[in-house]
């Protein structure tokens, strides 16, 4: 087993080991919260790879990895979105309301929850 300390080679590595044995080929993910340690492995019974950080800067490149492998597994393609010049946003109170003769929603759960409603205090 080697041990990869560069991310960029690592991913590299791992896709390539993919495309060549996509049916051999399996990866798996430790993450040890007593330590911080996160080990990514990618394997196709002959060549092995592995990645060890301490790190959490890596957590975006991991997701990233993950979807890149994920969307090759599923035999999918990623779908890109036109990007489409937008205006600065203003502030809330300058927005005007998104339909006319409607005002802005009262402040409230932003989730869409319901509010929980407060028990009252007991008397001693």
């Amino acid at each position: 087993m080697v041990y990869i300390h560069s991310w960029q080679e690592f991913q590299e590595a791992a896709e390539a080991l993919y495309e060549k044995s996509p049916n051999q080929a399996r990866y798996c993910v430790k993450w040890k919260s007593s330590e911080g340690k996160l080990v990514l492995k990618i394997t196709d019974n002959t060549t092995c790879i592995k990645f060890k950080t301490y790190s959490s800067i890596f957590l975006n490149r991991f997701e990233a990895l993950n979807l890149s492998l994920m969307q090759k597994i599923q035999n999918r393609r990623v779908k890109e979105e036109p990007q489409q010049i937008s205006e600065p946003r203003k502030p809330d109170a300058d927005r005007a309301s998104p339909m006319p003769g409607t005002t802005p929603a009262a402040a409230g759960p932003s989730a869409g929850g319901v509010a929980k409603k407060k028990k009252p205090k007991k008397k001693k």
